[in-house]
């Protein structure tokens, strides 16, 4: 197999990906509570150079999720934001198991013109992964959108108070990192998201408890604020 080429296809970068997978990395994603059930093997030292070397082309990307792969579908995010369709997104989110896949494809998710409306949507959706979208999402949305003014996350953070007593691992541990980076994002931002950190960080509910205090742990930490002092300058 040659080197990974810019205009693969989404067939060449299956067999890409077969012929560099080894079951020694499937174990270890195990630990990581990665689910291997469609694994190759191929560990993210060498799927983030691969991606990073593919143009972005949405047919490709619709391909490598149809193939059900977990590489391939990491894979997926080099689609074209612009012209993957809301009706695309709902069905890869119906089709999310792992956390990491959430992660990955949120990062395309947060460039289309419909992001907001995901996130509303899929916050208020009951499945596991689903609901983490909507927050890793919003997380990826305060770091990446530069242009996007800051009025724009405020009333997200009533969003994150509605979801912060959910319990379950992958949902508490989102609605965290974006009550973080929304705090991390600006001055502006940085004052209300440690107010509602310190609020749950008092919750008689231990979920709400947890996300509270491990957001103001980092949102008061001394590097914080000085990047946030230099930003200001």
């Amino acid at each position: 197999m040659s080197l990974p080429a810019p205009g693969w296809t989404a067939q060449e970068v299956v067999a890409h990906l077969r012929s560099i997978g080894t079951e020694e990395n499937r174990r270890g994603m195990a630990r990581f509570g990665i689910n291997t059930a469609t694994a190759l093997g191929v560990g993210n030292v060498d799927l983030r150079p691969l991606a990073r070397k593919l143009k972005r082309n949405h047919e490709r990307s619709l391909a490598l999720w149809d193939s059900g792969i977990r590489e391939a579908r990491l894979i997926a995010f080099t689609g074209e934001p612009k012209e993957i369709t809301i009706e695309e997104c709902r069905r890869w989110a119906g089709d999310f198991d792992s956390w990491e896949v959430v992660d990955t494809v949120s990062d395309l998710f947060v460039d289309t013109p419909f992001w907001r409306e995901l996130i509303e949507e899929f916050a208020a959706d009951e499945r596991e992964f689903v609901r983490r979208t909507a927050f890793a999402m919003l997380a990826w949305a305060a770091v990446h959108l530069k242009k996007e003014p800051d009025a724009t996350f405020l009333p997200y953070l009533r969003l994150i108070d509605a979801h912060a007593g959910d319990e379950r691992n992958f949902v508490r541990k989102a609605v965290n990192w974006a009550l973080r980076q929304i705090g991390k994002r600006s001055v502006t931002l940085h004052a209300p998201a440690l107010a509602l950190a310190q609020k749950f960080a008092v919750s008689s509910d231990k979920t709400r408890r947890w996300v509270g205090k491990d957001a103001a742990k980092e949102l008061s930490d001394a590097k914080t604020l000085e990047r946030l002092a230099a930003r200001k300058i």
